[in-house]
């Protein structure tokens, strides 16, 4: 397997997980949150959603985009489940395909943006996707716990 073929399988590994933990939560859970001034369910999908998106951008396209109160934005307008879902599965696809079909040499190209990343090749953004997943993966595990629900173990 090819260093792109891991990285994508990384990512689609984190995908799966994700997508795993989401089974637990049916559309009317999406504007749940345990207080008004966090992410709903729908909202914490969509933010790591976008933060895919992010990394990709950051390390692939014009650099990283900074402006987080955009972000945060942009992820709190969503309050459909299904729409974030579908966000994730664009999202995700996206950089499945931007690594997969990476050469090793511009996977190990540094990251100039000083913002970010400085200096780390650019297939790092991988560790950084599936680490940010996973924190959400937990967060919304205790949002289930706190709708009454039992989380759907994601490795089964």
């Amino acid at each position: 397997m090819s260093y792109a073929e891991r990285l994508a399988s990384d990512l689609s590994m984190s995908m799966k997980l994700f997508k795993k933990t989401l089974e637990t939560f049916e559309e009317e859970d999406s504007g749940f949150g345990p207080r008004t001034d966090v992410f709903t369910v729908a909202g914490h999908v969509a933010h790591a959603a976008g933060t895919v998106d992010w990394f990709v951008d950051g390390a692939f396209g014009d650099g990283w985009n900074m402006d987080f109160e955009g972000h945060l934005a942009e992820a709190r307008a969503v309050t459909s489940l299904a729409e974030a879902i579908a966000w994730v599965d664009r999202a995700y696809g996206r950089a499945i395909e931007v690594i997969g079909s990476s050469s090793d040499e511009e996977l190990d190209t540094p990251i100039d943006d000083p913002q970010i990343m400085q200096g780390q090749p650019r297939g790092a953004i991988v560790n950084g996707i599936t680490d940010h997943t996973a924190h959400h993966r937990g967060a919304l595990t205790v949002y289930a716990r706190l709708l009454g629900k039992e989380p759907v173990m994601p490795y089964a």
